[in-house]
Protein backbone atom coordinates (compact mmCIF):
# COMPACT_ATOMS: atom_id res chain seq x y z
CA UNK A 1 0.00 0.00 0.00
CA UNK A 2 1.37 3.36 -1.07
CA UNK A 3 2.02 6.08 1.47
CA UNK A 4 -0.37 8.28 -0.46
CA UNK A 5 -3.30 5.90 0.14
CA UNK A 6 -3.81 7.51 3.54
CA UNK A 7 -4.96 10.63 1.68
CA UNK A 8 -7.42 8.55 -0.36
CA UNK A 9 -8.87 6.95 2.76
CA UNK A 10 -9.09 10.19 4.72
CA UNK A 11 -10.42 12.07 1.69
CA UNK A 12 -13.25 9.60 1.15
CA UNK A 13 -14.05 9.76 4.87
CA UNK A 14 -14.10 13.58 4.74
CA UNK A 15 -16.47 13.45 1.80
CA UNK A 16 -18.73 10.96 3.57
CA UNK A 17 -18.86 12.99 6.78
CA UNK A 18 -19.55 16.15 4.81
CA UNK A 19 -22.53 14.43 3.19
CA UNK A 20 -23.66 13.21 6.61
CA UNK A 21 -23.52 16.79 7.94
CA UNK A 22 -25.53 18.07 4.97
CA UNK A 23 -28.21 15.41 5.37
CA UNK A 24 -28.42 16.13 9.10
CA UNK A 25 -28.74 19.86 8.42
CA UNK A 26 -31.52 19.14 5.93
CA UNK A 27 -33.34 17.01 8.51
CA UNK A 28 -33.06 19.72 11.14
CA UNK A 29 -34.17 22.44 8.73
CA UNK A 30 -37.32 20.46 7.95
CA UNK A 31 -38.02 19.31 11.51
CA UNK A 32 -40.90 21.76 11.96
CA UNK A 33 -42.36 21.68 8.47
CA UNK A 34 -46.08 20.93 8.30
CA UNK A 35 -48.10 19.13 5.66
CA UNK A 36 -51.72 18.25 5.09
CA UNK A 37 -51.10 14.68 3.91
CA UNK A 38 -48.85 11.76 4.78
CA UNK A 39 -47.46 11.57 1.24
CA UNK A 40 -46.26 15.19 1.19
CA UNK A 41 -44.68 15.20 4.65
CA UNK A 42 -40.90 15.37 4.91
CA UNK A 43 -39.30 12.17 6.20
CA UNK A 44 -35.95 12.02 7.98
CA UNK A 45 -33.10 10.87 5.76
CA UNK A 46 -29.89 9.04 6.63
CA UNK A 47 -26.85 8.30 4.48
CA UNK A 48 -25.70 4.70 4.07
CA UNK A 49 -21.96 4.07 4.00
CA UNK A 50 -19.89 1.00 3.17
CA UNK A 51 -16.21 0.23 3.43
CA UNK A 52 -14.40 0.09 0.09
CA UNK A 53 -12.00 -2.81 0.29
CA UNK A 54 -10.91 -4.04 -3.10
CA UNK A 55 -7.71 -5.97 -3.62
CA UNK A 56 -5.31 -5.51 -6.50
CA UNK A 57 -7.17 -7.99 -8.69
CA UNK A 58 -10.71 -7.10 -7.64
CA UNK A 59 -10.79 -3.52 -8.86
CA UNK A 60 -11.66 -2.63 -12.42
CA UNK A 61 -8.52 -0.69 -13.30
CA UNK A 62 -5.98 -2.89 -11.60
CA UNK A 63 -5.62 -0.52 -8.65
CA UNK A 64 -6.46 -1.23 -5.05
CA UNK A 65 -8.94 1.08 -3.37
CA UNK A 66 -9.82 1.62 0.25
CA UNK A 67 -11.97 4.12 2.03
CA UNK A 68 -15.62 4.97 2.51
CA UNK A 69 -18.22 4.61 -0.20
CA UNK A 70 -21.62 6.32 -0.07
CA UNK A 71 -24.21 3.72 -1.01
CA UNK A 72 -27.13 6.13 -0.93
CA UNK A 73 -29.55 8.05 1.22
CA UNK A 74 -32.56 6.30 2.73
CA UNK A 75 -35.74 7.74 4.21
CA UNK A 76 -36.76 6.79 7.73
CA UNK A 77 -39.70 4.44 8.02
CA UNK A 78 -40.62 5.72 11.49
CA UNK A 79 -44.22 6.88 11.76
CA UNK A 80 -45.04 10.52 11.13
CA UNK A 81 -46.55 12.72 13.81
CA UNK A 82 -50.24 13.46 13.30
CA UNK A 83 -51.50 16.44 15.28
CA UNK A 84 -55.10 17.51 15.65
CA UNK A 85 -55.25 21.19 14.75
CA UNK A 86 -58.47 22.00 12.86
CA UNK A 87 -57.72 25.73 12.80
CA UNK A 88 -54.43 25.32 10.91
CA UNK A 89 -54.42 26.41 7.26
CA UNK A 90 -52.93 23.08 6.15
CA UNK A 91 -55.25 20.85 8.18
CA UNK A 92 -56.89 18.06 6.20
CA UNK A 93 -60.64 17.42 6.16
CA UNK A 94 -60.37 15.57 9.50
CA UNK A 95 -58.52 18.50 11.11
CA UNK A 96 -55.08 16.85 11.25
CA UNK A 97 -51.71 18.22 10.21
CA UNK A 98 -48.68 15.99 9.75
CA UNK A 99 -45.20 16.67 11.11
CA UNK A 100 -41.96 14.98 10.04
CA UNK A 101 -40.47 12.00 11.85
CA UNK A 102 -37.32 13.98 12.63
CA UNK A 103 -36.00 13.64 16.18
CA UNK A 104 -34.02 16.83 16.80
CA UNK A 105 -32.08 15.34 19.73
CA UNK A 106 -30.91 12.40 17.61
CA UNK A 107 -30.02 14.76 14.78
CA UNK A 108 -27.93 16.93 17.12
CA UNK A 109 -26.07 13.85 18.35
CA UNK A 110 -25.57 12.76 14.74
CA UNK A 111 -24.25 16.21 13.84
CA UNK A 112 -21.78 16.22 16.73
CA UNK A 113 -20.59 12.72 15.79
CA UNK A 114 -20.16 13.64 12.11
CA UNK A 115 -18.36 16.86 13.02
CA UNK A 116 -15.91 15.03 15.29
CA UNK A 117 -15.31 12.36 12.68
CA UNK A 118 -14.64 15.08 10.11
CA UNK A 119 -12.19 16.79 12.49
CA UNK A 120 -10.42 13.49 13.16
CA UNK A 121 -9.94 12.87 9.45
CA UNK A 122 -8.57 16.39 8.98
CA UNK A 123 -6.04 15.57 11.70
CA UNK A 124 -5.11 12.34 9.89
CA UNK A 125 -4.44 14.29 6.69
CA UNK A 126 -2.39 16.92 8.54
CA UNK A 127 -0.37 14.32 10.43
CA UNK A 128 0.35 12.32 7.29
CA UNK A 129 1.44 15.50 5.52
CA UNK A 130 3.76 16.43 8.39
CA UNK A 131 5.27 12.93 8.46
CA UNK A 132 5.93 13.03 4.73
CA UNK A 133 7.50 16.48 5.00
CA UNK A 134 9.77 15.30 7.83
CA UNK A 135 10.72 12.22 5.84
CA UNK A 136 11.68 14.39 2.86
CA UNK A 137 13.67 16.75 5.07
CA UNK A 138 15.75 13.85 6.46
CA UNK A 139 17.66 13.70 3.18
CA UNK A 140 18.90 17.29 3.49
Amino acid sequence: MSMFKVFDVAGSALSAQSLRLNVTASNMANANSVSSSVDETYRARQPVFAAMLKDHFGSQQGKSSVGVEVKGIVESQAPLQAQYNPGHALANEDGYIFLPNVNVVEEMANMISASRSYQSNVEVVNTAKQLMMRTLSMGQ
